[in-house]
This record gives C-alpha cells, sequence and structure tokens, in this order.
C-alpha cells in the first residue's frame, strides 16, 4: 500500500493540535480527536506551502509557556 501523503495529486487539509502542531492530511481521512481544520481540501502542496508559513515555532506551545514563565 502506498503512502497517502505522497499522492500530488490528492486533496488534503491542514490539521492543528493544541500544541500549535501542524500535519497534512488526506482529505478522504477523518480527522482524529484532537486535531481541527485550519486549511480546508487544497492539492498538497498549497497545503505544505501553509504549514510552512503558519508553523514557524516547532516548539510545543506548552513548552513555550514554561519557558516564558522561567
Amino acid at each position: 500500500m502506498a503512502n497517502p501523503l505522497d499522492d500530488e495529486n490528492a486533496e488534503y487539509l491542514v490539521l492543528r493540535n493544541s500544541e500549535g502542531q501542524h500535519s497534512l492530511w488526506p482529505a478522504f481521512a477523518d480527522v482524529p480527536h484532537g486535531w481541527e481544520v485550519v486549511k480546508e481540501k487544497d492539492g498538497r502542496g498549497a497545503c505544505i506551502d501553509y504549514i510552512n508559513e503558519h508553523w514557524t515555532d516547532l516548539r510545543p506551545l506548552s513548552l513555550v509557556a514554561q519557558l516564558a514563565r522561567d
């Protein structure tokens, strides 16, 4: 079975969790619990561009908050 995230012709979503982490997600699959859609169906390249533009700090939000308190 091929990896569905490698299909250049498929439609994808961009998901984000409570830690601010982003994920490329196949549009045909159910969104997992704890994740929200932040970019609706689009091509793979557009979704990856969105992730690169919006997820610039790869640290989890809880770590960012802890470091700010310290």
